[in-house]
């Protein structure tokens, strides 16, 4: 079964969508406003995708 929330994006801070796809054991969280995007296996917790613009590693 699949199971769609509306969260707070993790990049943003905006209305996302958090897509729990049951029959594929994957977890999709995407934003519209910044174009984050993140899908992960919901049984292991690995990511499988990530996209998260605007976020940079501490230099």
């Amino acid at each position: 079964m699949n199971t769609i929330l509306d969260i707070h994006c993790p990049n943003c801070g905006s209305r996302a969508e958090r897509h729990y796809l049951g029959a594929e054991h994957l977890t999709r969280t995407q934003c519209s406003t910044c174009d984050y995007l993140m899908v992960m296996c919901s049984q292991t917790g690995r990511v499988i995708e990530a996209y998260a613009p605007g976020l940079y590693a501490h230099r």
